[in-house]
């Protein structure tokens, strides 16, 4: 059975594609995922255009403004409406004056990724005394991987969730693992849920505007199967952010704030060290869509 006889879902197009395997090809009806652009407008104001996947668009478009401390609530927004194509998504405030910035900064985000700031801007330390366990990471993660149904149908894709100790709750799915943060912080607002204290968990590499949005929501741990970058760890020192990367097989590492996992300190000064063996990655491992 092919995945055109359970029908596309959402978010995926039908493509067909010749399948080899031992030398063999076979003619493959399958699914494809879809990468749309989408303006965002403020007040009547074009903002930004964004490469995404055309779902959950209101959430996206909440979520950016919020991370980019456009809006701090949603009592601040008016209305929120996509256009009937997904081509667009109009923003009223509840206040007139909206000055869209002159200098937008292009992110190393896949899917096109922007900041209306510069990521070096400082926020202060947070005080949030949440901690945790590995084993709750695990089986987030593991709840991550179930909630990915988009990924699982097509491949192609990144997902991210927003969870605490015991259960997701909310999750999003696109071409963009920072348009996948920023959906999950639209969809905390659209539905009431406070995200302090809570996990970030990804399935795609830790950026620094991605580590920015998750200080901005005042998240306390941030997760990933894969890595983390430089920036990302000077940051989350700095921000007292856990910063957690390879997530999966049972085994992860900790790069920043260990204390919020109930592991030591991790030294101040450079110690000596005997490097892990090198071993070949592959698209799998990296999982970055």
């Amino acid at each position: 059975m092919s995945i055109l006889d359970e029908g596309i879902p959402a978010g995926a197009a039908p493509i067909r594609y010749w399948m080899v395997q031992e030398d063999q090809p076979a003619l493959t009806d399958g699914g494809i995922i879809v990468e749309s652009l989408v303006t965002l407008y403020v007040n009547g104001l074009e903002l930004a255009t964004v490469m995404c996947s055309p779902l959950d668009l209101e959430a996206l478009a909440l979520g950016f403004l919020f991370n980019e401390g456009v809006i701090q609530s949603l009592d601040e927004v008016g209305l929120v409406k996509a256009n009937a194509v997904g081509s667009a998504v109009d923003v009223l405030l509840t206040r007139r004056a909206f000055d869209p910035p002159r200098r937008l900064i292009l992110t190393s985000g896949c899917g096109g990724g922007i900041t209306l700031e510069h990521l070096t801007e400082t926020y202060p330390p947070l005080t949030s005394a949440f901690a945790t366990r590995p084993s709750v990471v695990f089986e987030r993660m593991r709840d991550l991987q179930g909630s990915a149904r988009l990924y699982q149908q097509v491949r192609g894709v990144h997902a991210a969730v927003l969870a605490d100790e015991s259960r997701l709750l909310a999750s999003a799915e696109d071409v963009g693992r920072h348009n996948a943060v920023d959906k999950i912080a639209g969809k905390a607002l659209l539905g009431g849920i406070d995200p302090r204290n809570r996990m970030i968990l990804t399935s795609g590499r830790i950026s620094s505007e991605m580590l920015s949005k998750a200080r901005r929501m005042h998240v306390p741990l941030v997760a990933s199967r894969t890595s983390p970058t430089s920036i990302t760890v000077r940051l989350a020192e700095a921000w007292n952010i856990c910063v957690v990367g390879y997530v999966r097989h049972g085994s992860l590492r900790v790069y920043t704030h260990p204390q919020r996992l109930g592991l030591p300190p991790l030294p101040t000064a450079a110690a000596p060290c005997h490097p892990e063996p090198q071993r070949s990655v592959s698209r799998d491992d990296e999982r970055d869509a």
